[in-house]
């Protein structure tokens, strides 16, 4: 939202609230790397027994700080980016269940202010690269909107196939990351939707002219002659690298965004990185993620300003089903020591690594146990830059800026989290206890029977689910019969949240 010459004045003159003192002027360059359907045993550093070496990562929790209860607003990829770039949970939207689809409108209003909108304001320049998703306004020969024909994330292959023909691939597109607060956007929508082709600001690098061939993993659609699947991660961190070292050179703050195509399907690890792995070719694709993490963290690091910037990495849910396969082939589990997987309420479905990294300000090789969101990021960016949030946004972040600089909590941060699956469905988190307003999980899929009869998983057998993860984990113990007042104390609180515009008390 636009600020008054006030707001911004007061907003710039406030001190950054980092672990060590400094003046307004030398706020920190930001970069939050967003991996694509890591799972929490995917990285070594979260799981002993991983198949998958991940040796940047691994670094980068030795350098920094490894928090070990971090969750995603949302089971699935499109709400949780709406969730870390605007500090609000997505089911507050329209957007109540699945994800964006080929051709869906932006998710994010016009005029609801966002990170990088909030850092743009401080003088921060600001770009992105990799996986969008979060919406678009496409040309279309007749001015027509597919979301005319379809609700918001409702797939209607049919529809949106025959949608596409009227797309005007070689017009501007509109309302896109440059007009959400990014100053620069290179990336693609996803790797499994059309347009096959780079995105760069609001225009196609080179037009789709060929068919996606029916073998190749995805959405049906048009292509770039020539597009390979397996040189999409690559140029994504060549670009951000390159940006990087750029604007490094330069004496105003930078933020970067960078969410990953890898390792959500299509599994496309590139030639260097096959058999890097023990886990097969998802296990490959895992380590080329890693590589990424590598170069963007050697730009940094080499940049001069390794000491003025902070790092976060994360993932947008928790592991693909597929990857259960991959467990029992490989004896690689993708979850860790979590129950479920992507789209689900249970742990595995959203909670994810998050490694923070920052040379003096991040207490380097330290453990933290704080329960935290993605949604939190806004709120703490706001803290470190000083920026006064208004009641109006970021409804649902609360600053972890204690957390991540190591400063002592007399009380948790935030306090409970909603979680949200793919079908609609909800659960609360509040200290060691999560009570899940489902029958089966949230998530819309079974969980494989040879997985639940390998890790000892009765059926859940209540209409609700209420689980203490102090000594249950992996959410085999069903509680729900045994603590009716807790599990209504519980149930009020969601409520309360569902029904109010804001989980955070006003600021």
């Amino acid at each position: 939202m636009p600020l008054s010459r006030r707001q911004f004045l007061k907003a710039t003159a406030a001190a950054p609230a980092f672990g060590l003192s400094a003046q307004s002027a030398n706020r920190p360059n930001i970069v939050v790397i967003l991996a694509d359907d890591l799972g929490y045993g995917d990285v070594g550093v979260y799981n002993a027994d991983s198949r998958i070496p991940t040796p940047n990562l691994d670094r980068m929790a030795r350098e920094g700080l490894r928090f070990t209860d971090a969750h995603t607003p949302c089971g699935v990829c499109s709400p949780t980016r709406y969730g870390l770039l605007t500090g609000r949970y997505p089911w507050r939207t329209e957007l109540k269940s699945q994800v964006l689809w080929p051709w869906d409108k932006p998710l994010i209003d016009k005029d609801r202010l966002t990170v990088p909108k909030m850092l743009k304001a401080q003088g921060y320049h600001t770009a992105a690269f990799g996986k969008w998703h979060l919406g678009w306004d496409w040309a279309t020969t007749d001015g027509s909107k597919v979301n005319m024909q379809v609700r918001i994330g409702d797939p209607q292959r049919e529809i949106r196939n025959e949608f596409a023909k009227k797309v005007q691939f070689d017009k501007p597109i509109a309302e896109g990351p440059t007009t959400r607060g990014f100053d620069y956007y290179f990336g693609v929508d996803l790797p499994n939707f059309p347009p096959y082709t780079f995105i760069e600001n609001d225009r196609l690098l080179a037009q789709p002219t060929a068919d996606k061939p029916e073998g190749m993993f995805g959405w049906p659609g048009k292509m770039k002659p020539g597009w390979r699947l397996e040189d999409v991660l690559p140029e994504v961190t060549r670009r951000a690298v390159s940006h990087i070292e750029a604007r490094a050179k330069q004496s105003t703050p930078f933020f970067v965004y960078i969410p990953l195509t890898g390792p959500h399907t299509p599994i496309a690890p590139d030639d260097p990185y096959i058999g890097k792995s023990k886990a097969g070719k998802y296990g490959d694709f895992v380590f080329q993620v890693d590589h990424s993490v590598g170069q963007i963290m050697d730009a940094i690091r080499s940049s001069g300003k390794a000491n003025n910037t902070i790092v976060i990495f994360t993932s947008d849910n928790g592991p693909e089903n597929l990857t259960y396969p991959v467990q029992k082939e490989f004896g690689h589990a993708s979850a860790g020591p979590l129950r479920g997987a992507k789209r689900m309420l249970y742990e595995g479905g959203h909670r994810v690594p998050f490694l923070a990294w920052g040379p003096g300000r991040v207490p380097a090789g330290g453990v933290e146990k704080e329960i935290i969101c993605l949604t939190d990021l806004m709120a703490t960016f706001a803290s470190i830059t000083g920026y006064k949030l208004p009641n109006n946004a970021a409804e649902d972040s609360y600053d972890i800026s204690a957390a991540l600089f190591g400063r002592k909590r007399s009380k948790p941060i935030r306090e409970a989290t909603v979680h949200h699956s793919y079908m609609n469905e909800y659960a609360l988190r509040q200290g060691e206890w999560v009570f899940i307003e489902s029958k089966n999980g949230g998530g819309g899929q079974a969980e494989p029977e040879w997985y639940r009869q390998n890790h000892n998983i009765p059926d859940h057998d209540q209409p609700a689910g209420l689980y203490n993860l102090s000594d249950d984990l992996r959410e085999k113990k069903n509680l729900y019969a045994q603590f009716p007042d807790r599990a209504k104390t519980m149930r009020a609180l969601l409520e309360k949240y569902k029904t109010a515009d804001r989980s955070v008390p006003n600021r």
